[in-house]
């Protein structure tokens, strides 16, 4: 199913990849969103859909040093978020805090809380605890993975552990697991790695090539969904990684990113370089008791449950995001700064 330019746009003044959900932010549905330019001052918006639910509005606009990789805000406090930052060759990440704001703010002075020194490699994202307010987390480079302990009232950030994932193992990216705050998944060019943080050790692993981003699905623990650049999306039960439980074709070209639906279960988004964004309803099957899947008789069975495909964009869609808030609604962000918001609200009676 194909839709139209539905939903509502806001511009950025240059490139950008990545965009989040401003979890702490319990009395509006708000974005944070940084750019890419490689020449002039880069930025990060915070925007807010308005009470209409009609217009994305800026209530803050900050400078930022270095182009912006990796965005993403703290789930305890609206004001705090993390970037992962390059300047020329050189990587960083650091957390930060804005202002108090009061109205639409031109460029104010962004505050460092913490600088997360001390990686090697590339630096490729920052993990946040996935809730409540725990001031622990985790950086990705390309090598390692570092746990930190958190002070942001102190404005500290002290390295509790740091691990090697290998030599063979090129990290890109993970996600820490809602279910199991001990766990996250570490994807890299050829596999999925998950981590028991409280060891600091590799527990098992998805064998599969070039996976580009995963998600937890939150309503359903040991579920997992990938994102692959040419195989498309791959749900995985974590109890028997040896085949995906259910595959979904993804995108005509590369399927960059993927999400689950905070709140309706079986709702999955995925972004591709086709520049499009797909809306997809995949409830896993549910294993017997005699352990065999009760509603898809084999593990690699292709299903196609397309519930929409959003075409708001010209360039390749790279950034997703799910309001928490009101989890009807998400936001996308194509390379060339276009966000769009949606509702998916006319799809939920087909759950």
């Amino acid at each position: 199913m194909q839709g139209g330019a539905t939903g509502i746009g806001y511009g950025l003044k240059y490139q950008a990849r990545c965009i989040s959900d401003v979890k702490a932010d319990t009395d509006h549905t708000s974005f944070l969103t940084g750019t890419l330019s490689l020449k002039e001052e880069n930025e990060v918006h915070l925007l807010r859909l308005s009470s209409g639910g009609n217009e994305l509005i800026c209530e803050g606009l900050f400078s930022h040093p270095n182009e912006i990789w990796d965005l993403a805000s703290c789930p305890f406090d609206q004001r705090i978020f993390s970037t992962v930052f390059s300047s020329g060759e050189t990587y960083g990440a650091a957390v930060w805090q804005f202002p108090e704001l009061y109205g639409e703010l031109s460029s104010p002075q962004l505050e460092s809380i913490a600088s997360l020194d001390g990686h090697t490699g590339k630096i490729r994202c920052v993990l946040w605890w996935p809730t409540g307010r725990h001031e622990k987390i985790v950086s990705v480079d390309e090598q390692n993975l570092t746990l930190w302990n958190l002070d942001t009232s102190k404005k500290t950030a002290q390295v509790q552990s740091q691990e090697s994932a290998g030599m063979l193992s090129y990290l890109n990216g993970g996600a820490w697991d809602p279910h199991d705050f001990n766990t996250i998944s570490l994807t890299c060019d050829s596999s999925v790695q998950f981590w028991d943080l409280r060891t600091m050790r590799k527990t098992d692993s998805i064998e599969h090539a070039h996976v580009r981003n995963v998600d937890y699905n939150m309503k359903k623990r040991y579920m997992l969904v990938t994102a692959e650049e040419e195989s498309g999306i791959h749900i995985w039960d974590l109890r028997k990684l040896k085949f995906p439980v259910a595959d979904l074709p993804g995108h005509s070209h590369w399927t960059w990113n993927v999400k689950c639906n905070p709140e309706y279960e079986g709702l999955i988004l995925s972004a591709g370089t086709d520049s499009a964004v797909n809306l997809w309803l995949a409830l896993p099957p549910t294993p017997n008791d005699s352990g065999h899947e009760s509603l898809i008789e084999s593990t690699n069975r292709t299903v196609e449950p397309l519930l929409n495909s959003f075409n708001d964009y010209e360039d390749s869609v790279y950034g997703l995001a799910w309001s928490f808030r009101e989890p009807w609604m998400f936001a996308s962000l194509s390379y060339d700064g276009r966000v769009v918001v949606e509702s998916i609200k006319p799809y939920l009676s087909r759950k």
